[in-house]
């Protein structure tokens, strides 16, 4: 299997996604739309991971447009779509329904609680990092997959074959380092109310990456 993975921030990488990858003797090819402009075609795609950026699907950036009809061709074929953060806000926005801000910024690890049995043996709840302070509305035909405190939808599927996580469940500690070293500034004003240091300090739960092996497992029927 062919994993083509969209990356738009050098900080937000594939994490645990690519660990799977591996695990399950797929190639990996990581592509940076954002600075190379360059897409893979749905031809060569067998799953499609879309991971997280500091960009809305609102922009007018012609790669987000160009990405949402990758992703577009490719749900169109049947086959797997991941999206993280940046990537599940291009899912509902390619099926119609509006991403814009969320009333509270989230930033830091906290709980999500599972709204679906739809995916077989995840937790009822995960301790997993937010790192966003925009929201996307339920498409028509999702259901929803996780819930936080502070936002409803955190998390949807869509037929069998593609979900959507407001959150990084991908994140590994490495990921977690990149990401504070380079953008801790942007935790200010989270509504977690956690500090840089004390996101960087607090350890990956074992049980994200057995999720996030259990979520791509599902959808590419591995």
């Amino acid at each position: 299997m062919r994993v083509n993975i969209l990356q738009h921030t050098p900080e937000e990488g594939p994490g645990a996604i690519r660990i799977w990858a591996h695990a399950r003797g797929h190639q990996v090819y990581v592509y940076h739309p954002a600075q190379h402009g360059k897409l893979p075609s749905a031809a060569e795609t067998d799953l499609l991971v879309v991971l997280g950026g500091p960009i809305s699907p609102n922009d007018d950036a012609p790669w987000i447009a160009a990405e949402r009809y990758l992703m577009r061709e490719v749900m169109a074929a049947h086959k797997p779509i991941f999206g993280a953060c940046f990537g599940a806000q291009q899912i509902a926005k390619l099926l119609g329904a509006t991403v814009s801000p969320a009333p509270v910024k989230e930033v830091g690890w906290a709980p999500v609680t599972r709204q679906a049995d739809v995916i077989p043996g995840l937790p009822a709840q995960l301790k997993v990092l937010h790192w966003h302070q925009d929201m996307f509305a339920l498409p028509d035909g999702a259901t929803r997959l996780f819930a936080s405190e502070q936002i409803r939808n955190q998390g949807l599927v869509v037929n069998d074959n593609v979900v959507g996580l407001q959150f990084h469940l991908e994140v590994t500690e490495d990921n977690v380092h990149a990401m504070v070293v380079n953008d801790g500034d942007y935790v200010a004003d989270s509504v977690l109310h956690q500090t840089a240091q004390s996101i960087e300090t607090t350890p990956v739960p074992d049980e994200n990456r057995a999720a996030m092996f259990q979520i791509l497992d599902y959808i590419t029927r591995s």
